[in-house]
């Protein structure tokens, strides 16, 4: 093989890598797009779901018993 040929031969494996590189930096663009277009706020799947929750009043009611006593 004449050095020549290694070059092309280099060239063309560099070129399918940029290539591959590129397919991936798009799917990556696409997905971090995606992940931006969120309609909502994420607070807004977890507000309220502690109503009624007995458990998550006594959390409640102990930290505010706590905040008390530390004055």
């Amino acid at each position: 093989m004449t050095s020549q040929q290694k070059i092309e031969n280099s060239s063309q494996q560099l070129e399918a890598r940029v290539t591959t590189l590129e397919k991936e930096l798009a799917q990556m663009k696409m997905v971090l797009a995606e992940s931006f277009k969120k309609k909502e706020p994420w607070w807004l799947k977890v507000a309220g779901s502690f109503e009624n929750d007995s458990t998550f009043d006594e959390a409640i009611r102990l930290g505010q018993q706590w905040r008390s006593s530390a004055e």
